[in-house]
């Protein structure tokens, strides 16, 4: 279960304190050190910011030290005593969202933590598991038996999956083009590890946990789209006009 997180019926402390009249840039950094700059910056003691935000000083010392991951409801407890703008604390994490559109985001994402959390998944833990699991099936999609796994395992699994969306034909051109002769052997490592992620992993989030049974699949095919635009960028860069 998540821990230090208030649950969402439950009051923050009223009391507040305006730094609007105080200047502070941000630039793009980890939360922990947008949150200890802006904290140095406006003169807020560790105590202090516990004290206003109802976040327990020994879990603001976590955070603060990347020793623990903070949750969403951190995150807006964060943007409201300190002052930042809530969607640069997202995209420090990596979420990335318009400004003017945070609250029905963070409402949401509230949603989706707590219904994880009640199957006890922590949702700051799970892009990082997905990604590592992806990493390890990007060497392995290189190697001949990655390879057939592949051509022999992910249709019949594919067939098995009642429904359809975007994740199955995301998952379906991921195949195509991987089954495509002319491919850069980066670009079939990172597509097939997507493919052996489906095929292969036990599913970080089961099945049976309606409705976000297949959102461990969405994130790991979109963490693996995220991979092929880097390096078609790094490519066009390093690339002589």
């Amino acid at each position: 279960m998540l821990q230090n997180i208030r649950p969402h019926n439950t009051l923050v402390p009223q009391e507040e304190v305006n730094f609007s009249q105080k200047k502070v840039s941000f630039s793009q950094d980890s939360l922990s050190s947008i949150i200890k700059n802006s904290m140095t910056k406006q003169g807020i003691s560790l105590r202090h910011l516990s004290r206003v935000s109802g976040i327990s000083s020994a879990s603001l010392s976590k955070i603060l030290n990347n020793k623990q991951s903070a949750g969403i409801r951190h995150i807006q407890l964060f943007a409201r005593h300190l002052n930042i703008p809530i969607e640069y604390l997202l995209s420090s994490i990596g979420i990335d969202i318009e400004a003017g559109k945070d609250k029905d985001t963070i409402f949401i994402l509230n949603t989706i933590e707590e219904l994880l959390t009640s199957f006890g998944i922590q949702i700051h833990s799970l892009v990082e598991e997905i990604r590592k699991e992806l990493n390890k099936y990007e060497h392995y999609a290189r190697t001949e038996e990655g390879r057939e796994i592949i051509l022999q395992q992910f249709a019949p699994k594919l067939a098995t999956v009642k429904g359809a969306g975007i994740v199955i034909d995301k998952l379906t051109s991921f195949y195509q083009r991987y089954c495509a002769e002319e491919l850069e052997d980066m670009e079939r490592a990172i597509l097939g590890s997507a493919l052996l992620y489906f095929t292969l992993s036990p599913d970080v989030i089961p099945d049976y946990a309606f409705p976000l049974g297949y959102l461990d699949d969405a994130i790991a095919v979109n963490l693996a789209a995220q991979r092929l635009g880097q390096i078609k960028i790094t490519e066009r860069i390093s690339t002589p006009q």
